[in-house]
Order: C-alpha cells, then structure tokens, then sequence
C-alpha cells in the first residue's frame, strides 16, 4: 500500500498466466483499483475484497503441483470470475469435468450465448468476436452451475451460478480482440459485486515520480535508452522527479539499429533538454560478439550482456562507480510478463532487461525501471501527460535488442518440407499457445487468407506461425534454408528492406492503421539469393495480444516489387499469424 492507493477492491490472482496484469489493467481502467496476488493466498487475505477474479495459466488443473486458490474462496459469498484457467480450475475444485480437448483453440472464436445467459452477459451481443487460448476443456459443469455461452469449437465457453456470484469463461475477456469482453468486465464489477469508482488514472505520474525518489534515494540514475518510447518516457520522468543534474543518459548505436536512427534519437534528446546525454559508437563490439550465433536465446543473452559490459565501460570512464549511481530501464510489463516475471508464469521469451548481468544490478539494488507495470498504450499516455511531442509518442514500438531479433539464423542448410497445406519451413520462431512458450517450424502457403491460417496452426501441432507467399525471384520449390548468422551484410540488407517499408508504409498512410510493423529477413533462398523477407503488421494496444493485419493490396504490390530489387532477396512473405499462437516478433 502507498499514500495514493485506496484498499483493492478487487483482487486478480495469479495462476501464471500471461494476461494477469492485463486483467488488472482492464479492472484499473473502469475506475476500480485492482491488485495481484499469488494464487494460493489465504482466503483470510482475501475476504475483505468485493470480487476476486482467476486469471489464465500454463497449467493443466488436473496435473500434480499445479496452481489452486484457497477452497474457502469458492465456500465463501465473494463473487468470483474465473478466466480460461480460472474457469478450469473452478469446475475440478466443485467436481465438474476438465479433459484436455480433441483440440486447441488458440486466436479467434465467435461466441454463442444461452437465452437468459445472466448478469455477466448483460447487454452483451450474441454471436461477437473472442479472444481464445486453451487446449484443455470443461466438459461437465459443476451442480448449481450452468452453461452460460459456446463457441463452435468449445461447448462450454462460460459457466455461473448466480446463487452463488461465481462465474467462469473460457476466453479472455480482458483482450482487446474479445469485442465484448470490457462490458463481460463492467458486469462483473458493477452489476456482480457492487464496485465503486475510486481509482484515477492521473494519479499513476506521482506514483511514479515518488517510487523514483524512494529507489533512487540520495544516489543519480545513469541510462541506456535506445530512443524508443519506453526508455525516453522513463528517462523523462527521472528527469521530472529528481532534475537534469541526477540524471544522465547514453544511446548505445549498436549496430543493430534502423537506417539514421542514431541522428533522430540525437535530435529527440536534444529537444527535452537533456544536458548529460552522449551517443557511444559500439558497432563492432556488437557484431563480433554475434559473428556465428544462430540460437535466439543466445542472442538475446550476448546483446544483454554486451549491454551490462560497455555500461560498465562507461561508468569506469566517469564518476558513476562511487556509489551514487544507479542504471535506469524503460522496461515495461509485457517484458517482464514474457520472461515468467510472475511468480507462475512460463517463459516466453527472454528479454535483454532480464539476463544474468542485469538481474545481477537488480540483485544489488542498482536499479530503478518506472515502468514495469505499465503496457505500450499507458507509457505513450504518460509521455503525452509528460509534454513529450505526439510525432515521437506515435512511434511503431521497436525491440530493445534492435534488428538482431529480426535476422533470424540458421546453423545448418536444411531442405523444406512439403505437406498437404503448404510447405514447412525448418526456420524455428518463438510463439505463445495456451499461455506456453512454443518454439517451432513455420508454415508457407500460397494464399493470404487469414482465417485459413489459424485453421492450419490449430490444426497441426508441428506449427505456431503460418506465412503467405506474396512475391518471389526464386519460386518457393528451389528454395531452403541456408546456413547462416548475424553478419555486417545481413544487418545492411535487413535495414534497406525494413527502411523501404517504413518509407512505403507512411507514405500510404498505413503506418497509421497499424500498431507495429515488424520485417524479418529469414534464411530462406537459393541460387545466390540467401535471405527472404517476412511483413509482419500486426493490430494491438499493449503487445500482450495482436491481430495481423491485411494492407491494401495496390501498397502490398508496390512494397513487394521494391523488396525483391534489393541484392540477395530470394522471396516477400506475409505473416497471417495473430498472438496468440505466434508472438509479434519471431525471436
């Protein structure tokens, strides 16, 4: 508890999944304060609260060790809301039926309400788009429960009793692409248990500003900020909190940047008046580290550490190593939510935030990050609340560990191979299926159809991502992966590519529509020409969940004819993935 947060009206315990603090989010946006727990708190703890709600997790209930809440919750007369595994869970602790299904349902699902469907479905349309991620199911629901809504794939996509205030859905109501799911929330707080507004969003800058002065105590804060909108909105308000002569900052050009990033990041810290900021050229130290990498998680873990390393570098060169001195990070929650940073969670994917060198200065307590519990759309938010200018905040998001996570390797040639929907590719990315990390092939197809591709990954288990041919110099039969690592030439065919779709892209107006576009250059050629492109324009507002996005196909032509003149590109594809199953970047 602090001075600026009232008592939690309601509390999200947390069954490790990779929404929780979405849920909380969501909660916080209606006006009512929200706080997570661990799952297993004592009812005890919880008692005081006026709704409790279960989130999503990894797990299976019915597997040994697996995350459970206290029985007296469900005993007791506090509504309860169970998401995805939250719904799971309430079924096998009141004696209903949960099986793993005959298969997954990871993406889009349109939902089917009961008549009479109860105060949680209130003013909810029939038959609107959900959000789902799960493989296990509810079968039978427990006695004094009934089913409340269905999906063409799952028969029991919500239950409730509403003797009892306790209710449980399969989908996630607290994503964006679940069109209903704020009003499923509203019903829930308001309607169920009887909340109150008292939680406002323009109270979070004081929180922020003070947990900056209670870390920071009578010590400076020294940053890395890659010119991005997290680390310049945590830069800002350090500067904000404690003032220019405390905090100082460096852009680190590793290298692994986009075409004249370091002379906009330049020009951008000019602008807020940074007085104690400088640009350090390490290109080459980056790129020898990676020469014949090919794992992701490695690289990962090289750029962090080279990170931690050249820090260390220029904190020797300087008075930053008397122990007045912290490291300051934009991390925000999704990066924490993706690394397992809640107590259940499972890995998704490691953050450069999150390797040994840096969780070694938050060990020490070297560290201060203001962000960690905000999501893109509530950092852009506070930079505007900041006087930061909207042509900096509109900014695609773009990955701390720069181009090097969209450069995927190869540590060996490797033959396609053909199947009766397309073409497996043995190029492995990182995905997100039933709140799991996934790490597998991707599948090639000729068309450009959505709704057939979701079809495709929740069909065939071989499978997390699903792209489209869009154009080629070398058709896709004489195509395989090709060895290869992070090279200088690479990195420079990499940014030409991703340069042309930025300039096409905002000259179109695209850019606009769309809440990140990211371009992969994969492995995958022949004939002299090594590496092919992958779009990636993805629809989100937090990065938890995203929708791919179609582009107008006069723009998609122009872009694809622009990207097959650059030298070595063999293809252009199209991601038709959404998250989950894949994530919005492949590595």
């Amino acid at each position: 508890m602090n001075d600026y947060a009232p008592e939690p009206q309601i509390y999200i315990l947390d069954t490790g999944g990779q929404y929780t603090h979405l849920i909380s989010r969501k909660v916080r946006e209606r006006g009512v304060y929200a706080e997570v727990r661990p799952s297993e708190t004592p009812f005890a703890e919880l008692k005081n609260a006026k709704g409790v709600i279960i989130s999503g997790g990894p797990r299976s209930v019915y597997e040994l060790g697996s995350p459970t809440v206290d029985p007296a919750l469900l005993a007791s007369d506090i509504p309860v809301l169970g998401i995805c595994y939250g719904q799971q869970l309430i079924a096998y602790l009141l004696n209903g039926d949960v099986r793993k299904g005959d298969k997954g349902e990871y993406g889009l699902a349109n939902l089917n309400l009961e008549p009479n469907a109860g105060p949680l479905f209130s003013g909810v349309k029939d038959h609107e788009q959900v959000w789902m991620s799960h493989r296990d199911t509810v079968f039978a629901p427990p006695n004094g429960f009934r089913i409340l809504a269905s999906t063409d794939t799952c028969s029991i996509a919500a239950i409730g009793n509403d003797a009892t205030k306790k209710y449980a859905v399969q989908f996630h109501p607290e994503v964006v692409h679940t069109h209903e799911g704020r009003k499923v929330i509203h019903n829930f707080l308001f309607d169920i248990c009887g909340c109150g507004k008292d939680w406002e969003p323009a109270s979070r800058i004081p929180v922020v500003e003070q947990s900056i002065r209670d870390v920071a105590g009578d010590r400076n804060i020294f940053f890395f900020v890659s010119g991005g909108v997290d680390s310049t909105v945590a830069y800002s308000l350090c500067l904000k909190a404690l003032g220019e002569q405390r905090v100082h900052g460096a852009y680190v050009d590793t290298g692994l940047m986009r075409e004249d990033e370091t002379d906009f990041v330049r020009k951008i810290f000019t602008s807020l008046g940074a007085e104690h900021f400088r640009v350090v050229d390490a290109q080459m130290d980056f790129l020898s580290a990676l020469d014949g990498v090919t794992e992701p998680e490695r690289k990962r873990a090289i750029i962090g550490e080279k990170f931690v390393q050249i820090q260390e570098e220029i904190l020797e060169s300087g008075p930053y190593l008397d122990g007045q001195w912290i490291l300051g990070q934009g991390t925000i929650y999704p990066d924490t939510i993706e690394s397992g940073g809640t107590a259940k969670a499972d890995l998704i994917k490691t953050h450069h935030n999150r390797v040994a060198g840096i969780q070694k200065l938050i060990d020490e307590n070297r560290i201060v990050e203001p962000l960690t519990q905000f999501y893109k759309d509530e950092v852009r938010e506070l930079g505007g609340e900041l006087g930061l200018p909207a042509e900096f905040l509109e900014r695609h998001p773009f990955p701390g560990p720069g181009l090097a996570i969209r450069c995927l390797c190869a540590d060996k040639d490797e033959p396609c191979v053909p199947t009766a929907d397309g073409v497996i590719a043995p190029i492995h990315s990182v995905g997100v299926q039933g709140d799991s990390r996934s790490y597998r092939p991707v599948l090639i197809v000729k068309h450009l159809d959505h709704a057939r591709a979701t079809e495709a990954i929740n069909a065939d288990q071989r499978v997390n991502r699903v792209i489209g041919e869009v154009g080629y110099n070398i058709p896709l039969d004489r195509q395989s992966v090709i060895q290869s690592s992070i090279t200088p030439g690479r990195m420079d065919r990499l940014r030409r590519v991703d340069a042309i779709v930025r300039e096409l892209s905002h000259a179109s107006g695209f850019d606009k529509e769309v809440w990140q576009f990211p371009v992969v250059l994969i492995p995958l050629g022949g004939d002299g020409l090594p590496d092919s492109v992958v779009l990636r324009p993805i629809d989100s507002v937090d990065g938890m969940t995203a929708q791919s996005v179609s582009m107008p196909e006069k723009l998609l032509h122009r872009m694809r004819d622009a990207l097959l003149a650059v030298p070595g590109i063999a293809a252009v594809y199209y991601d038709l993935t959404h998250k989950p199953p894949g994530t919005i970047e492949w590595e």
